[in-house]
């Protein structure tokens, strides 16, 4: 999973239509090259239609380069809660073994601790976590294991 980039305020525009400031633009770029060159790349990237996301998500799959078809847009993922980034997660294809997701806080941190095994205060902004989990079905997920994390300030 994968918090988006810092985004910009500065814009007179709603907060789903807030683009990327500059330091996420360089923090997409140089997490999604590092990520492409030394992790799995995912079967499947699902992200926030929010610009903010959407736009962070797009480094990502040109890093992997991942096909059209496999660069999902999900509104749901658009929530701070957790609540609805569950659902999206127990309904994601089970033939599918590695998927990334790229969203939004306070959501994705909670994720994070609930379903992995390393407690972090807080995902910062374009800040990727891997779990494993040793499940057939995503509907099964409950907890698994943090494998990587991997934070912008990580590579700077």
């Amino acid at each position: 999973m994968c918090r988006h980039a810092k985004s910009s305020w500065k814009h007179e525009v709603t907060d789903h239509q807030r683009p990327l400031k500059g330091r996420g633009k360089r923090d997409g770029v140089l997490m999604s090259k590092h990520l492409a060159e030394n992790s799995e790349a995912p079967e499947l990237i699902v992200t926030s239609e929010a610009v903010r996301a959407f736009s962070t998500a797009l480094y990502f799959k040109e890093a992997w380069k991942i096909s059209d078809k496999d660069f999902i847009k999900n509104n749901s993922l658009y929530d701070f809660s957790g609540q609805q980034v569950m659902q999206v997660i127990k309904e994601l294809d089970d033939n599918k073994n590695c998927i990334m997701i790229v969203g939004h806080n306070h959501a994705f941190t909670s994720i994070a601790n609930m379903l992995g095994n390393e407690y972090m205060d807080n995902l910062p902004t374009c800040g990727f976590v891997a779990i494993e989990f040793n499940v057939d079905k995503w509907q099964d997920i409950n907890s698994g294991k943090t494998v990587q994390r991997v934070f912008p300030r990580d590579l700077k």
